[in-house]
């Protein structure tokens, strides 16, 4: 038995969109389910977003810690970012965040994980990049507000990070798949064996 996701799509007979908001909105699909019932499931429509994990010479990992209101909480989280159009090319966009959110440029990127965040209640899809030869970047930093402006920016060594995930203490998804994925990747076929940057997505396709 091969375990992999695999595409498939229920007939949906009615769908209507009660709530748009700036950036995602709220959808409610009537579905057919296999014994011929409809059901009807809501969920939130997402444009998808790209998140680094950017390593640095030191085994260091590139964190934010930033306020998120729904949950109440100040978390460490890698930088990460909305797709800003739809069919824009996610290592564009990982570019893009590693610069705004951590005035910071990496020389090598892999593809570490693509994920769905949380699919049982939204359609968003996550590409999680390695980031590597970390440099600071050029040119005018990106004029922050709002929650961003109070982000603070560190360097934490990744065993440390890994302990934090596995006592409870770290809980973004980004982060907690994305550094158990590079540890991962390590204790497997190496670092060199992840997936090119520009590796197709199908939950997101673009052009290169």
């Amino acid at each position: 038995m091969q375990v992999q996701d695999t595409p498939e799509e229920w007939r949906v007979v009615a769908t209507t969109t009660p709530f748009k908001g700036n950036k995602t909105s709220v959808r409610t699909d009537d579905v057919v389910m296999p014994d011929g019932t409809v059901a009807r499931r809501d969920y939130q429509v997402h444009p998808g977003s790209v998140a680094v994990l950017a390593l640095d010479d030191q085994d260091r990992v590139l964190v934010l810690r930033q306020y998120r209101h729904p949950v109440r909480q100040k978390l460490w989280e890698i930088p990460a970012g909305l797709l800003d159009v739809p069919g824009e090319n996610p290592l564009h966009a990982a570019r893009r965040e590693l610069y705004e959110e951590a005035y910071a440029k990496a020389g090598e990127w892999r593809v570490l994980a693509d994920v769905y965040t949380t699919p049982g209640g939204c359609d968003e899809a996550v590409r999680i990049f390695l980031a590597r030869d970390l440099a600071e970047a050029e040119g005018e930093r990106y004029e922050v507000s709002e929650e961003e402006a109070d982000m603070e920016v560190a360097r934490v060594p990744l065993d440390e990070l890994v302990r934090g995930v596995l006592a409870g203490e770290l809980h973004n998804n980004c982060l907690v798949v994305g550094v158990l994925s590079l540890v991962a990747a390590r204790a497997g076929d190496g670092l060199d064996a992840l997936r090119p940057a520009d590796a197709p997505w199908p939950a997101r396709p673009f052009e290169a």
